[in-house]
């Protein structure tokens, strides 16, 4: 009884792309940012247009 296995080492990455995680971490981080000051300006401009 031949079992066809072929055992690979989970050492070698074959399927990891290479990727900058600090390049990732910054971007994230930069839009979350830039998208919360955006939404907190809109919620300023709508308070003092609806208290007019």
């Amino acid at each position: 009884m031949d079992a066809n296995v072929h055992a690979n080492d989970p050492r070698k990455h074959v399927n990891e792309e290479p990727r900058n995680d600090l390049m990732d971490l910054m971007n994230g981080f930069g839009g979350m940012a830039l998208f919360m000051t955006v939404l907190f300006a809109v919620m300023v401009i709508i308070k003092f247009v609806i208290s007019g």
